[in-house]
């Protein structure tokens, strides 16, 4: 597991080049892709475990850059609902192995009532990929163990070049906004890889540090509430102690009646300085962690270089380079990886092969 988080840079170096050429985005599939995008009115994300969290992160991408609705449903929820997309929708299944059985039935249910779908896997010969209408790689190699780690990126930069692409086929980023876009994706590879020695270190502090935790909370807004969830689910897969993912400001609504001395909060307060929106929702999660502290609780916060606030807030801080908000959940996931990573060994768990899991659920 730890040799595949550090795999990362180099899984999301090799997924951006295998779907950017130039300018262009999925050149080997444009023509496909073309077809699937023009005329929808919504779009339908289905995936489980991981790939659903990148589906959410997909949600926030392609509502708020590309303008369309976007529903993100459990893949074994999906085939057994009366509602279904039909021609006027965009089905987007995820999985890493291709395999996954209930996200496989989800796509032919998608395909039964007319809706075009769209692929993302990590296995280029997978069931979803042969039966998907276009099928978009990632190309983050063999991943070994069975916790998501580098796959897990490799979705989120995949989704992020599909918004990109929707983005311009309804005219909502011109040529120049859209390369500033791929421009700023292509630059997360290096600070990462950069930054992953540091984020080692102080995830095992912050582990170290709630090690006798018997419980945690991960909050976030907006797109990092998909990251809140998946840093949940990392702990939670690999150490066998209770987490839960949730809107920062739902903590007061029936949660808190949790925060004491055996709980720990991890805060995703990382925002973009250039986007009020973005400051807005940090602000109001750092109220929320205020909150947990005046209750006895411990914070972890996520954050940006240069946030000198956040230390009145937080326990322990991992600090991530400064981003636009959107690919600000590919920096922030690496060190709740991390933070799972070392919480689990120091508590004795075997991370890369945890109890009663497998690495691609293919039966019901």
């Amino acid at each position: 597991m730890l040799r595949e988080i550090y795999q990362q840079p180099h899984a999301l170096r090799e997924t951006i080049r295998h779907n950017v050429e130039g300018a262009s985005i999925f050149p080997t599939a444009s023509k496909s892709l073309g077809g699937a995008l023009r005329g929808l009115t919504k779009i339908i994300i289905a995936a489980s475990g991981s790939s659903r969290n990148a589906g959410l992160a997909g949600e926030i991408m392609l509502e708020d850059l590309a303008g369309v609705p976007v529903d993100v449903e459990y893949s074994s929820e999906y085939s057994l609902r009366s509602a279904h997309g039909g021609p006027d929708s965009l089905v987007v299944v995820i999985t890493q192995s291709g395999e996954t059985a209930d996200t496989i039935a989800a796509q032919r249910e998608a395909q039964k009532h007319g809706a075009e779908t769209i692929a993302i896997s990590n296995v280029a010969d997978s069931t979803i990929a042969r039966e998907g209408n276009v099928t978009l790689l990632t190309h983050a190699a063999p991943e070994l163990a069975v916790p998501a780690t580098k796959s897990f990126t490799a979705q989120l930069s995949v989704l992020y070049l599909l918004t990109i692409s929707l983005a311009r086929e309804r005219g909502r980023l011109n040529a120049e906004a859209a390369q500033a876009c791929l421009n700023r994706l292509i630059a997360v590879p290096a600070e990462i890889e950069k930054a992953l020695p540091g984020w080692d270190s102080h995830a095992a502090d912050a582990a170290n540090f709630v090690r006798d935790a018997k419980a945690f909370l991960f909050i976030g807004r907006g797109v990092h509430y998909a990251i809140a969830r998946e840093g949940a689910l990392k702990l939670k897969e690999i150490s066998y102690v209770q987490a839960e993912g949730m809107p920062a400001g739902e903590l007061r609504h029936g949660p808190n009646a949790m925060v004491d001395e055996n709980l720990a909060v991890v805060a995703l307060a990382a925002y973009d300085a250039a986007d009020a929106e973005s400051t807005l929702r940090r602000q109001k999660t750092l109220n929320v962690c205020d909150y947990v502290k005046s209750c006895g609780g411990r914070v972890i916060a996520v954050a940006v270089e240069g946030d000198h606030e956040i230390a009145k807030f937080a326990d322990r801080v991992i600090f991530v380079p400064p981003a636009s908000e959107l690919l600000l959940p590919i920096r922030e996931v690496v060190p709740l990886q991390l933070l799972a990573y070392h919480f689990a060994t120091l508590n004795g768990c075997d991370v890369d092969h945890p109890r009663h899991l497998v690495k691609a659920v293919t039966r019901e």
